[in-house]
C-alpha cells in the first residue's frame, strides 16, 4: 500500500479509538473486523456466517450481516477496506473526475459494475469500486482505460450518484447509453451504423435503433427542444426539433428502418406495437443523467407510415416564477391581485404552446400555501405541484372538464384551475363555481384577451354571468428571444420603427433612444441568433365600463378599444417595448402579432 493509499484510508475514513490498532486488522477475516470496529458481537457474527453458507442464493457475508442488521452497508465496506488493504471514501466530488477518463468508460458500464474513474496515480488510475471483489469487471476497466488501476472503495450510492454527474458534464456518443451529440453529423454517424444488418438483431443496449432513440432523446433534452417530430416520407424520414418554437431538420434516417424506430419508441411509450392503423397516444418517462423527463408522445397512421411525435417536459427546466416568465414589473402588480382574490375567474387566453398552463402553474406557485385548499383537473397533469390536489381527465371513464369541476364543489375548494374551457357545460361550472366564492383560473382559445368574452357568448354563456363572474383575461403569445453572445446593435430606419409600433415614447421608456438589435448567430445558438423564448402579454383588467359594454353583448374589438383607452397595453405594443429593450427583434414580434397591425 503505497504513502497516498495510507494517508487517503487515514482521512476519508475515520474510525474512533479502537483497542486493537487498525495495522493488526489488515488481512484478517471480515467477522474480526466488524466485531473489532463496528462492535458486533462475536455471537451474532458466527449466525450471520451460518445463515450465509446456507443461503441456496449464495448471500455473501456482508450482505447476511447487513440483512440481519448488525452492521451498516458502510461499516461493512470499510472492514472490507481495511481486510483487503485498500483506502476508504465516503464521497466523491464529481467535479474533480478527468473528462477524459470518464470517456473512456461507457455509463451502462459504470453503472452496472458501480466503478468510476478519479484520476491518475502515476502510471495507474484511481477508481473508486463498490465491490473491491469483483476483479473481473476490474479487469474490464482496466482494459478500456488501458492502464492499471488503484481501486479505491467507497459506497455504491455515491459512486452512482458521481457517474449521474459527471455523465451530465462530458460524455461520449459511442461509449453512452444517452450520447451527448453536437452536431447533425453526429446523429447522422449513428444512422450509419443501421447499415449493419447484424446489428439490427441485437437485444442489448447497444442495438443502433435503441442508441439512435436515446441519443435523439438526450440530444433533445440538451438542446432545450420542446417536441421531437418523427416523419416518414418516400424515400426516408425526416426527424426535426422544436427549438425555442421553431422546427429544425437534425436527421434522415433511412426508410428500411422506418417501422424498427417506430416500435422501439411505441414499446418505450407502452403502445401497442401491432397496431399501425389507429392512432395512439403515451406517455414516456426517462431518466438523463439525473435529470426527469416526461414525455407525451402521440402516433398517428399516414400515407406513408406512423408519423410520431414525442413532446418534452425537462421538469428540472420548468420556470413557475411569474416574474421570470417575462412580465413587466407593473404587470405582475396586476396579475398579484387577480391570483390572490378570493373569487371570480381569471382567464389566459392563446393559441396552441403560447405559454398559457405555464402561467396558471406560475400564479398557482405563487399562491400556494398551506391555508389554502388548490385543486386542478388537467389534460394531462404536466407538472407536479406540492400540496395541489390535480386531477387528470380520463374520457374513458366519463372523467371530462366539467365532471371533476362538479365534483371538486364537493371538496371544500379555494382556488381551482381548470385546463381549458372547451364547451359550454365547463363554462357554466366554472361560473357559478366563481360567483359562490371560489377562484376559478382557467385557460380559453381566442386570438386576443377581449375575444374571451365574445367565445363565452358563443358558446351560450348569457352575458349577465360573464359580466358576474370576470375579473381578469391574459393575453399571451411567445417570442425568441435574441442571443445575448451574438446579438448586434443597429440604428433603424423610421420605417422600421413605425411598422414595429414602435414610437419614440417606446424607446425612451425602454431607456434606449436611438438603437435596436438584430439576430446575428453563434455556436451557443447553434447559429439561429436567439436563444431561450420570453412572453408578451395583454392583460385586461374587467371594470365596471367593460362589464357595462359586456352586458350589452357588444363585439370584441369595441371591448379592446375602451380597454384600451383604460390603459391596457396591447400585445403589439409589449412586443414593441421588448425590441426597444434589445430582448428580441420586431420581426419575431410581427409574426405573432399580425392580427394587432
Amino acid at each position: 500500500m503505497s504513502t497516498q493509499q495510507t494517508e487517503s484510508a487515514a482521512t476519508t475514513a475515520p474510525i474512533p479509538e479502537l483497542a486493537v490498532p487498525l495495522a493488526a486488522l489488515r488481512g484478517r477475516p471480515l467477522g474480526e473486523i466488524l466485531a473489532v470496529i463496528a462492535g458486533v458481537d462475536p455471537g451474532k457474527v458466527a449466525e450471520a456466517l451460518a445463515a450465509q453458507q446456507a443461503d441456496p442464493a449464495g448471500l455473501r457475508f456482508g450482505e447476511a450481516l447487513v440483512k440481519a442488521k448488525l452492521v451498516t452497508e458502510e461499516q461493512v465496506l470499510r472492514a472490507v477496506a481495511l481486510q483487503l488493504d485498500l483506502p476508504y471514501q465516503g464521497s466523491i466530488d464529481a467535479a474533480e473526475v478527468p473528462d477524459d477518463l470518464a470517456r473512456l468508460v461507457p455509463i451502462n458500464f459504470a453503472k452496472t459494475a458501480r466503478m468510476i474513474p478519479l484520476g491518475r496515480d502515476g502510471d495507474a488510475i484511481r477508481v473508486a469500486v463498490a465491490d473491491p471483489l469483483d476483479t473481473a469487471a476490474q479487469d474490464n476497466l482496466s482494459v478500456l482505460l488501458g492502464a492499471p488501476l488503484s481501486p479505491v472503495v467507497a459506497p455504491g450510492a455515491v459512486i452512482v450518484d458521481a457517474i449521474n454527474l459527471v455523465y451530465d458534464r462530458t460524455a461520449d456518443r459511442h461509449d453512452r447509453l444517452m450520447e451527448d451529440l453536437e452536431t447533425t453529423e453526429d446523429l447522422e454517424s449513428v444512422a450509419h451504423e443501421l447499415e449493419e444488418p447484424a446489428d439490427l438483431l441485437e437485444a442489448d443496449d447497444e442495438a443502433p435503433i435503441i442508441r439512435l432513440v436515446n441519443s435523439l432523446l438526450f440530444r433533445a433534452v440538451k438542446e432545450r427542444a420542446s417536441d421531437i417530430h418523427i416523419n416518414p416520407e418516400e424515400r426516408d424520414i425526416s426527424v426535426r426539433f422544436r427549438i425555442d418554437g421553431v422546427l429544425r431538420e437534425v436527421i434522415r434516417p433511412p426508410k428500411r428502418f422506418q417501422a424498427s424506430i417506430a416500435s422501439r419508441i411505441k414499446i418505450m411509450g407502452g403502445l401497442n406495437i401491432a397496431e399501425k392503423r389507429l392512432p395512439q397516444d403515451g406517455r414516456i418517462r426517462i431518466k438523463i443523467a439525473g435529470r426527469d423527463v416526461d414525455v407525451r408522445l402521440s402516433t398517428i397512421p399516414t400515407a406513408n407510415g406512423e408519423r410520431i411525435v414525442m413532446r418534452l417536459l425537462d421538469k428540472s427546466a420548468v420556470l413557475l416564477d411569474l416574474s421570470q416568465l417575462g412580465f413587466e414589473d407593473w404587470q405582475l402588480e396586476i396579475m398579484d391581485g387577480l391570483i390572490t382574490r378570493s373569487h371570480g375567474i381569471v382567464l389566459v387566453t392563446g393559441p396552441t404552446g403560447s405559454g398559457k398552463t405555464t402561467t396558471l402553474y406560475g400564479g398557482l406557485a405563487k399562491i400556494n400555501s398551506p391555508d389554502l385548499n388548490i385543486l386542478t383537473i388537467e389534460d394531462p397533469v404536466e407538472i407536479q405541484l406540492k400540496g395541489v390536489a390535480q386531477v387528470q381527465v380520463n374520457a374513458k371513464i366519463d372523467l371530462t372538464f366539467a365532471n371533476g369541476l362538479r365534483s371538486f364543489l364537493r371538496q371544500d375548494p379555494d382556488v381551482i384551475m381548470v385546463g381549458e374551457i372547451r364547451d359550454l357545460e365547463t363554462a357554466e361550472i366554472a361560473i357559478q363555481a366563481s360567483l359562490t366564492g371560489h377562484l376559478v383560473l382557467s385557460t380559453i382559445h381566442t386570438n386576443d384577451a377581449a375575444g374571451a368574452v365574445t367565445r363565452l357568448a358563443d358558446m351560450g354563456v348569457q352575458p349577465f354571468l360573464v359580466a358576474s363572474s370576470l375579473v381578469g383575461i391574459l393575453a399571451q403569445r411567445l417570442v425568441r428571444m435574441l442571443c445575448p453572445a451574438c446579438k448586434e446593435a443597429y440604428e433603424p430606419s423610421p420605417e422600421e420603427l413605425s411598422q414595429a409600433s414602435i414610437s419614440p415614447a417606446v424607446m425612451a421608456r425602454a431607456g434606449n433612444p436611438r438603437q435596436l438589435y438584430r439576430a446575428v448567430g453563434c455556436p451557443l445558438c447553434q447559429r439561429t441568433g436567439y436563444s431561450g423564448r420570453t412572453g408578451i402579454y395583454e392583460l385586461m383588467l374587467v371594470d365596471d365600463e367593460i362589464r357595462q359594454l359586456i352586458l350589452k353583448n357588444v363585439d370584441s374589438g369595441t371591448i379592446k378599444a375602451r380597454a384600451v383607452a383604460g390603459g391596457m397595453m396591447t400585445l403589439l405594443e409589449h412586443g414593441a417595448y421588448k425590441v426597444a429593450k434589445g430582448e428580441t427583434t420586431a420581426a419575431e414580434v410581427l409574426s405573432v402579432t399580425a392580427e394587432d397591425i
